[in-house]
């Protein structure tokens, strides 16, 4: 998912779950997805620090069609299957965010790298 100053990009894709959705499958799906992201994590906190934690929760409250904010992307999106994103904040204007999102309980966990600029990724 690309856009003007963002960019979306699905690192991996779990099994989905449509077949058998045992807490034991989820979990384990969870657990790898987890431990690549916090590697990945590793690097980029070695490179900018540490990353700030941002809660989407709000932002899907603020994009009810009963309000007039619109909420930038990629928040707008991520908000839609994730609960939370890390994100760092290099010198550069580029803001590089990490969550796993999952669209619905029978699709695929999917670890998600999201890019863009200080505006549409919040501090």
């Amino acid at each position: 998912m690309d856009g003007p100053g963002h960019h979306v990009a699905v690192l991996r894709r779990s099994q989905d779950f449509r077949d058998g959705r045992g807490p034991e499958v989820v979990e384990a799906a969870e657990r790898q997805l987890e431990a690549d992201l916090t590697a990945l994590a590793g690097v980029l906190t070695g490179r900018w620090g540490a990353p700030v934690t941002v809660d989407l929760w709000p932002y899907l409250e603020a994009d009810r069609p009963d309000r007039e904010s619109g909420v930038p992307e990629p928040p707008a999106f991520l908000c839609t299957v994730a609960g939370g994103m890390q994100v760092w904040r290099p010198p550069s204007s580029g803001r590089p965010a990490l969550a796993i999102g999952q669209a619905d309980r029978e699709f695929p966990l999917e670890p998600l790298l999201a890019v863009g600029d200080a505006s549409s990724l919040p501090e």
